[in-house]
């Protein structure tokens, strides 16, 4: 039996800002974050997201994501 080890990386994390000013100076702050999954539409993200999409979630990704997916669903 032979132990091998992976380390793949298969979620793009988002994070937005919503900022508040009054008068132009900062009064708040907060965040909210969401996942871009390989199996994941990203035709409403931003241009940014997209392109890290292009580049990172390849179809050898995709396809190991959903190799987790099948593997991790209980029977």
């Amino acid at each position: 039996m032979a132990i091998t080890k992976e380390v793949i990386q298969d979620k793009i994390q988002v994070r937005t800002a919503t900022v508040i000013k009054e008068d132009g100076v900062e009064i708040s702050r907060s965040f909210h974050r969401h996942v871009v999954a390989p199996d994941s539409d990203s035709t409403n993200e931003s241009a940014d997201v997209k392109a890290m999409v292009a580049q990172f979630h390849t179809d050898a990704i995709k396809t190991a994501y959903a190799e987790h997916l099948k593997n991790s669903t209980p029977s």
